[in-house]
């Protein structure tokens, strides 16, 4: 297992190159310029003055020199400077953004699995059942409702209407002056509707392919056999099949952090959350290259740690896996 473990990650380095110089190159053939965002509004701006900032930045050099002179910076972990304004390192705008996201996400995937498994076993078990059919719409209305529509949607009727929830941010006004049970309470209030948008889609997809797989898995052999001896019907679904059912699962909740990271960049934007994904947003809209691709270097390096995690949960989880 751990020399799996080490050629799988050094296999990581060659994979992250590839995806940087395919995002690299498609960032830079976008129309538009960093500089120019600088000098259109500025009446005091001139020829010389953008020349200059293209010199800074380095635009004025061949595209291939450009990305040996970011990777030469990231091998050392140095993620260079925003072209933005305040022209602060990449890696501190991240840092002080990445754990809202990844705790929105964990939080997503966390109700993903605790409600779409047994939603999807309980709908194999009982195939055609009236919770099988209500699942199955539940499960269409997922995968038909648009987020950033159903986004609008939750704000409109929770913080509108009823006023249950607030529509934007993370902490409210006074949030310094709560005590820490309220500030909590505060915390859970501003992240209800992000979170359940993030989880929906998520949730009908997993649901249904947990299904799927439940109903392949208890038509096999084994299952009639351990029936026939007498197991109970609890043991023979939830010992023998269920487990089993698990592995293609595995892999769909490992490609699905992509879509929740990528789905991070809607909520965020619209419920005005300061986290990774509304980062990335702006920075795309003022053409920030160090920041988006620093956002995207991270969250290609977070799916390829979960597809790694994925393959090695296999082995836990079926016994007759193994990567020696």
């Amino acid at each position: 297992m751990s020399v799996y473990v080490i050629k799988r990650t050094l296999m990581m380095v060659p994979m992250m190159i590839g995806i940087t110089m395919i995002s690299f190159l498609i960032i830079h053939l976008a129309p538009g310029d960093p500089t120019e965002m600088l000098t259109d509004l500025n009446p005091h701006s001139s020829a010389e003055s953008l020349k200059k900032l293209r010199e800074l930045y380095n635009l004025d050099k061949p595209l291939a020199f450009q990305y040996f002179l970011w990777v030469k910076d990231i091998a050392i972990l140095d993620f260079g400077t925003s072209f933005s304004q305040d022209a602060r390192p990449v890696i501190d705008k991240i840092s002080e953004r990445i754990p809202i996201t990844l705790l929105i996400n964990a939080l997503s995937l966390i109700i993903i699995i605790v409600i779409a498994i047994p939603i999807g076993v309980v709908s194999a078990t009982k195939q055609y059942s009236l919770f099988d059919k209500a699942s199955s719409i539940f499960v269409f209305f997922g995968f038909s409702m648009p987020t950033f529509w159903l986004a609008l949607l939750l704000m409109i009727l929770f913080g509108v209407i009823l006023g249950w929830f607030p529509i934007s941010g993370i902490t409210s006004f006074n949030h310094d002056q709560l005590t820490p049970f309220y500030k909590l309470v505060d915390y859970v209030k501003h992240l209800f509707m992000p979170v359940l948008v993030s989880a929906l889609t998520g949730l009908a997809g997993l649901s249904r392919f947990t299904r799927q797989n439940m109903l392949e898995v208890i038509l096999q052999d084994y299952i009639v056999t351990a029936r026939a001896k007498g197991l109970s019907e609890r043991r023979v679904i939830y010992k023998h099949a269920m487990k089993n059912a698990l592995l293609p699962v595995i892999t769909i909740m490992a490609l699905s952090l992509p879509g929740l990271i990528g789905g991070s960049v809607i909520f965020e934007s619209i419920y005005s959350i300061p986290g990774m994904g509304q980062l990335f947003f702006q920075s795309v809209m003022s053409r920030d290259y160090p920041v988006i691709m620093g956002v995207l270097v991270i969250g290609s390096f977070l799916t390829l740690v979960a597809n790694l995690l994925a393959d090695i949960t296999y082995a836990f989880v079926d016994p007759r896996i193994t990567y020696d």
